[in-house]
């Protein structure tokens, strides 16, 4: 695997190297578990070179405290991509890749980026879909994979290439999941083991909402799903059903339409994310 810091050091190699060739590319913050291997290995099935980027990026957290807890694992990364055999490490410096005193570029997302994440975590896709733009742009891959655990961030950004015509096609794969249903996260490394044991409800607890839908009642069936998980410590800011494609809130459910139930709670002081599509 070769270690990049610098665009242009790998934009020049890429002009090079990756002539005739495809370029599936995966960005991360890091802190790398089976959900972003997943991502590698599909990218190295249809792809002649995967890049992987690692860069904790600072514009799309609310708060501080929020950035400084974020986990820092860049050698354990480094030896997992390389037993996954990733080809390129993209790793740069935030000078690398943000101008001093550069601010977030706003974009229009309309409905996509005003619900459930847009209103918990103000500005945050703006900084979400300012670095993916800029990591797009350098390396102008074919297939760009991400994981559907953030569902939302993957609609906002086929949004992102469609508005800025990005000739790179995003492919949202799978969530993948602990043994106990808990969707890999990197935030997990700050639970412990209660903590996990504690979140593995949130995914149960969607399920059962799912094979709660059939009387169509959703109001009552969110009710109740709520209560029962503030009754085993776990603190929502939001549990909803979505249409997928506009991220509109459903208070039926279309069957010509696609939907997901989407959950953000707290665990022991951690932000959890979740959905499962129906």
């Amino acid at each position: 695997m070769i270690i990049f810091e610098n665009q242009n050091d790998l934009q020049l190699y890429l002009q090079n190297e990756g002539i005739n060739k495809k370029i599936g590319f995966i960005p991360t913050m890091g802190a790398l578990h089976d959900g972003h291997i997943s991502l590698i290995k599909e990218s190295s099935k249809k792809c002649d070179l995967t890049i992987c980027s690692i860069f904790i990026n600072p514009t799309q957290f609310n708060n501080k405290e929020d950035l400084d807890k974020y986990p820092k694992t860049l050698e354990q990364d480094i030896l997992l991509l390389k037993k996954n055999e990733c080809d390129i490490l993209y790793s740069p410096e935030k000078s690398d890749l943000y101008l001093a005193g550069e601010k977030v570029t706003k974009y229009n997302f309309k409905n996509l980026g005003d619900v459930l994440e847009g209103i918990y975590r103000p500005n945050h896709f703006n900084g979400v879909a300012t670095i993916v733009e800029k990591l797009l742009n350098i390396v102008k891959a074919d297939y760009a994979y991400f994981g559907l655990k953030d569902l939302q961030q993957t609609m906002i950004i086929k949004e992102l290439v469609r508005l800025k015509k990005i000739n790179t096609k995003i492919i949202g794969l799978a969530t993948v999941r602990e043994e106990n249903g808990l969707a890999k996260s990197s935030r997990n490394k700050l639970l412990n083991l209660e903590g996990k044991k504690t979140a593995s409800l949130i995914y149960k607890e969607l399920l059962l909402i799912s094979s709660s839908l059939q009387n169509n009642d959703i109001d009552s069936t969110l009710i109740k799903a709520k209560e029962k998980l503030i009754k085993n410590n776990i603190s929502i800011e939001y549990l909803e059903i979505i249409e997928i494609n506009s991220f509109k809130i459903s208070r039926s459910i279309n069957s010509s339409k696609k939907h997901a139930i989407c959950i953000a709670a707290y665990v022991n002081g951690v932000r959890l994310i979740d959905n499962l599509i129906l």
